[in-house]
């Protein structure tokens, strides 16, 4: 495809012993690994809610990649990262701010109530991404001396103007939600109702949205994002047909059954391939695979 990217990431690479000061921490279920392989139709996808500046709605199944996208489109813009896992409890306005009642609650109980409500407010991830020094000041004006303390940032890895927010799994959240966050994302302000601090974005953030399709989402958000869909990678295809007849095989052989392999047993054992340099039917390729595949039912009985 032949276009002006303003998103244009380089080939793949895998972390070595000569880069493993600059590689991030990895945790098994961690988001942010250090490989993502990008295809030409996610690549324009991102491009286009960049220029779009509409959010990116990305839908596929498990184990596609739908999380772990924005995460590694912020690490390779650099910009700042910021994300919210959605809950049936989850709000639209928790995307925006929380106050803490409670914690007001227990100052005026023992009478150190704050006089600014400000000290009760908590930015969220969009705040954070629209205006962070707003976010910092809990929203106070800032030539006016601040008497509260600063808001606690999530860690960040890189520092720039403009940020990337991960908002995942939002079809779990409350119907209404989607709908109240179209004000928000379109306009790129809104209001703090305890203390009627207006917040406006500095630089337009890039959304993602990622949905698991548990819901129908309402049309009038769907025509708000850019739609982004992820099939399973060609490799985790690879590996899962052939994980699939060795575990068969192993089963008829021990006439046992184990438990039936997720998909993210399946990237275990990518992963473990790939930084191993194991191919599918290597000779090390069983050992790999009960390791990480081949999993009885019962630990306290043998396979």
């Amino acid at each position: 495809m032949s276009y002006k990217k303003t998103f244009d990431p380089p080939p793949p690479h895998f972390v070595t012993d000569d880069s493993v000061e600059e590689a991030p921490l990895q945790m098994g279920d961690r988001q942010g690994q250090n490989v993502y392989v990008y295809t030409e139709k996610i690549i324009l996808a991102v491009n286009v809610a960049l220029a779009t500046t509409r959010p990116l709605l990305v839908r596929g199944p498990s184990g596609s990649g739908k999380s772990s996208l924005a995460s590694s489109v912020a690490d390779i813009l650099r910009w700042r990262y910021y994300e919210e896992v959605i809950g049936s409890r989850t709000q639209a306005r928790d995307l925006l701010w929380r106050f803490d009642t409670l914690r007001r609650l227990n100052d005026a109980q023992a009478q150190k109530l704050q006089k600014d409500p400000a000290a009760y407010i908590e930015p969220g991830v969009l705040w954070w991404a629209f205006d962070r020094d707003s976010a910092l000041r809990r929203g106070s004006v800032k030539s006016a001396p601040i008497d509260i303390p600063f808001a606690t940032e999530p860690a960040q890895r890189h520092e720039h103007m403009r940020a990337v927010v991960l908002i995942d799994e939002i079809d779990k959240a409350d119907p209404d939600v989607p709908n109240d966050l179209l004000v928000p994302l379109g306009a790129g302000n809104f209001v703090v109702s305890e203390t009627e601090t207006c917040v406006r974005a500095r630089s337009s953030p890039l959304v993602f949205i990622t949905t698991n399709e548990e819901r129908v989402l309402p049309r009038a958000f769907l025509r708000r994002c850019v739609v982004l869909t992820l099939e399973a990678p060609d490799e985790l295809r690879l590996y899962e047909d052939v994980a699939k007849q060795v575990i068969e095989q192993e089963q008829n052989k021990h006439q046992t059954k184990s438990l039936t392999p997720s998909a993210a047993e399946y990237l275990d054992t990518i992963r473990a391939c790939l930084e191993l340099g194991v191919r599918p039917h290597d000779e090390t390729w069983e050992a790999i695979f009960e390791t990480t595949l081949l999993k009885p039912r019962d630990l306290t009985g043998g396979v």
